[in-house]
């Protein structure tokens, strides 16, 4: 689904990614991990076209989009959300949901005067799978809820939301545990394992619990210092010593254990 191929990213004198290779397979939902500072989120903001490369190349599914922005990859069905959800907290979460599609009749200003039904034909629609995403997420209940009002864990199931509102191929997902209470945690991973299977989406993830990546992801990536350091399945990668190295000496175990 994705390869991104030498990647570099440089800051000045800082090489945030260093020549960093990683192939995503469709179907698959791959984890990346590493230390902080290890440049994850930046390999995933080149990929998404937050950021442009240095150098290197990212395909999608053979086709070159390197550079693009993320307006251009998300009509293509690549989404990333962040670390720090992004909602619109005055608007209820079922207008969250409902105001992702792009393209929809009320945005222009001919259509608000002359073809009123086809608005309210959209937005009827728009409403039906806004509820069916809800039901799914289990969040129903939070239909009417300001976003704003939101837990950290809740947001984080909305912004998986916006994502089946457009039909996502692949989802870039960072830190999506991040405050986020082990209850919620299991019922976001619940939700991404559903999607993988029952609709064929592809997730790549950013995340430091080991216990949330050991359940969801075949195979894991480990970057470090800019650069891939292994790749394979969990129970290998918390094996590798230079993983463990990497980890400045806590270990992975360690790491699953506190998580």
């Amino acid at each position: 689904m994705i390869v991104a191929h030498d990647i570099h990213k440089h800051f000045g004198g800082f090489h945030a990614v260093d020549g960093a290779s990683i192939e995503i397979a469709e179907g698959s939902i791959t984890g990346l991990i590493g230390p902080n500072g290890a440049g994850k989120s930046t390999l995933f903001n080149v990929i998404a076209g937050v950021l442009p490369p240095t150098s290197g190349t990212v395909t999608m599914q053979g086709e070159d989009i390197t550079g693009l922005p993320p307006h251009e990859l998300f009509h293509k069905g690549l989404l990333r959300t962040f670390q720090i959800a992004h909602e619109f907290a005055s608007m209820t979460v079922r207008e969250n949901l409902m105001m992702v599609p792009s393209g929809q009749a009320g945005e222009t200003l001919w259509n608000t005067w002359f073809n009123r039904g086809r608005i309210a034909r959209e937005e009827r629609a728009l409403a039906k799978k806004a509820e069916d995403v809800l039901e799914f997420l289990t969040i129903d209940h939070l239909a009417d809820e300001r976003a704003g009002n939101l837990s950290g864990g809740q947001k984080k199931l909305l912004e998986l939301g916006r994502t089946m509102m457009v039909d996502a191929r692949v989802v870039f997902l960072d830190e999506v545990g991040a405050g986020v209470n082990r209850t919620l945690l299991n019922t976001i991973g619940d939700a991404i394992v559903r999607l993988n299977r029952e609709r064929g989406y592809t997730f790549c993830l950013i995340e430091h619990d080991m216990d949330f990546i050991a359940r969801l992801c075949d195979p894991v990536i480990v970057m470090a210092e800019g650069k891939v350091l292994a790749k394979g399945p969990a129970d290998h990668i918390m094996e590798n010593e230079a993983v463990i190295e990497a980890y400045l000496g806590t270990g992975l175990k360690n790491t699953v254990t506190a998580g």
